[in-house]
């Protein structure tokens, strides 16, 4: 039987990915910080690299928002290293998510269409909002490519829910 999809409001266990640069990257359980984890789908994604450059843009207003930012994809490292080389990010880029961590986050998953694309299956887009508790305050999902939340709308809607500490929704 399949992990059940989170909802919003429970607590996200503690998730770690190893991380570029050394160490681990761990999202869920108690923090000082809001997180807000971004799960790509990889290298081989134009889209995933225009959405990840404009979150690149957007650092000092997350943080100055009170948030850190995790992003992660089930690439392996020297996929994940060439990205960061390319393009210079400078928020957290960790890698190989498994896909016990992809069904864990309630993520689709898609098998490559070639080795062209990639070597391995792979998560398609999420975005989550951790709160500081570690419990989930918001879960977007995707199945493709094309649909994710744009950015600086979700982080105006975010500073509208810390500063009137507003609930999850859709917990039902």
């Amino acid at each position: 039987m399949p992990t059940p999809k989170p909802v919003a409001g429970t607590i996200l266990a503690p998730i770690s990915f190893p991380k570029l640069g050394g160490g681990t990257l761990t999202v869920g359980g108690p923090k000082d910080n809001w997180t807000l984890l971004v799960v790509y789908r990889g290298k081989h994604c134009p889209r995933c690299k225009k959405y990840l450059n404009i979150l690149d843009g957007m650092r000092a207003d997350w943080a100055a928002a009170g948030f850190d930012i995790a992003v992660v994809s089930a690439d392996t490292e020297e996929k994940a290293q060439a990205d960061l080389d390319a393009f210079g990010w400078q928020f957290d880029l960790a890698y190989d998510l498994s896909e016990t961590q992809m069904e864990t986050l309630g993520l689709y998953v898609t098998e490559p269409l070639s080795p062209n694309e990639t070597d391995r299956r792979f998560a398609e887009p999420g975005t989550f909002v951790i709160r500081p508790d570690g419990s989930i305050l918001l879960i977007a999902i995707s199945n493709g490519p094309s649909a994710r939340p744009e950015l600086a709308e979700l982080l105006d809607g975010m500073i509208f829910t810390k500063t009137n500490d507003r609930p999850p929704r859709g917990t039902v």
